[in-house]
């Protein structure tokens, strides 16, 4: 378990946080005649091309750059649930139109580029899915490493066939259609250019085999739907919103390829007492108007047990008191935050006559300071 700290979005293609969709395609553009595996043959071309892809398919979708910039990749991830879903919807196709590369450059190929698919050989067998789970959590919770257990829906892999699909003793057989790569090629011409769009074979489905024995357990498909039960460490200090990435806990990937992994969105809903900000807290500390006056010892709560707070004389309205060391703890941090008592002072609505007549008498001895 982990949060990711992978290069800026924005770095990776060199712009500006308010670059323009004109900036940011034409910044994606020059890096990927740079680094694409067609036109350079380093070892690390690929592995460049593909980071520059996954940049361009967020920040130029105006929806998945907003969610970007407010929660980072994994924000990304955990709302549109995996790679193919960041990646659908960005026109490829538009950028590597009349770049001279020897198949369309469209969607279907740039996933290729990431999941071993698309015009290059292989089958289109892609990791699995990655999952979100919401996590709701109190307050009181965040004060210290807390371990929760969860049951989860997912699929994973059929123990029977060890996800192969197929029956224990049985191959599955190369796709006659295909070829074995589970892809096929359409070719379109147009005028000068030349377009061609890589498609899931539809005999085999895109796996690349044909499967005459099914395996009973799983039907063929080599994947299961379980009910897992898994224990999530939360560390102290985290506030809502905050996601921990689980690696290898999402669902199972096809035929042998990696799992997904699960996202935990943490959701502590607003305190009743406490204000947070970041790891400082807030909490109104009442007192009626002669207790302000004159001075007075007041209880207030803190998430670690009430304290006692001496209210000096003269004390005004929101007059903010800390209370050191009673916030929550720094997040991947050390030390604690403050808690701040803010004073409201209680003005009564109503006083009895021989009140009204006291304080008459304090007026007359002279003006209140």
């Amino acid at each position: 378990m982990s949060s990711t700290s992978e290069r800026d979005f924005y770095d990776v293609l060199g712009v500006q946080r308010g670059a323009n969709k004109d900036d940011i395609k034409a910044a994606y553009r020059k890096m990927a005649l740079q680094f694409h595996p067609d036109r350079n043959k380093s070892p690390e071309a690929e592995e460049k091309f593909k980071e520059v892809s996954e940049a361009y398919a967020v920040l130029s979708d105006e929806e998945k750059r907003k969610q970007y910039d407010a929660y980072g990749k994994e924000g990304v991830y955990q709302r549109y649930g995996g790679q193919e879903e960041v990646f659908r919807g960005a026109n490829f196709q538009d950028v590597f139109r009349d770049m001279g590369f020897g198949y369309g450059g469209g969607f279907e190929d740039i996933l290729g580029a990431f999941f071993g698919a698309g015009g290059r050989g292989g089958s289109r067998a892609r990791r699995g899915g990655d999952l979100t789970l919401h996590l709701q959590m109190g307050l009181e919770d965040a004060v210290n490493d807390v371990t929760k257990e969860v049951e989860i829906p997912r699929t994973e892999l059929c123990a029977l066939c060890r996800g192969s699909g197929a029956a224990p003793g049985t191959t599955p057989k190369k796709c006659a259609q295909c070829g074995g790569t589970g892809q096929l090629q359409r070719v379109q011409n147009a005028g000068f250019a030349r377009f061609i769009r890589v498609e899931e074979c539809g005999k085999c489905r895109g796996r690349g085999t044909i499967i005459d024995n099914p395996c009973r357990e799983c039907k063929g498909n080599g994947r299961v739907r379980r009910q897992r039960k898994i224990r999530i460490q939360v560390p102290a200090g985290v506030d809502d919103g905050h996601t921990l990435r689980l690696r290898g806990e999402g669902e199972a990937g096809e035929a042998g390829t990696p799992p997904g992994d699960l996202y935990v969105v943490v959701n502590i809903p607003e305190h009743p007492v406490f204000k947070r900000r970041d790891s400082d807290l807030f909490v109104e500390a009442h007192v009626n108007a002669v207790d302000a006056m004159l001075g007075t010892e007041l209880r207030v709560p803190t998430l670690y047990g009430d304290v006692m707070l001496d209210i000096p004389s003269g004390t005004q309205p929101a007059t903010s008191f800390k209370i050191k060391g009673k916030g929550l703890p720094r997040l991947n941090s050390f030390g604690k935050g403050d808690e701040y008592a803010v004073v409201r002072v209680d003005v009564p609505k109503s006083l009895t006559g021989k009140q009204k007549d006291l304080l008459k008498q304090v007026q007359k001895e002279g003006k209140l300071q």
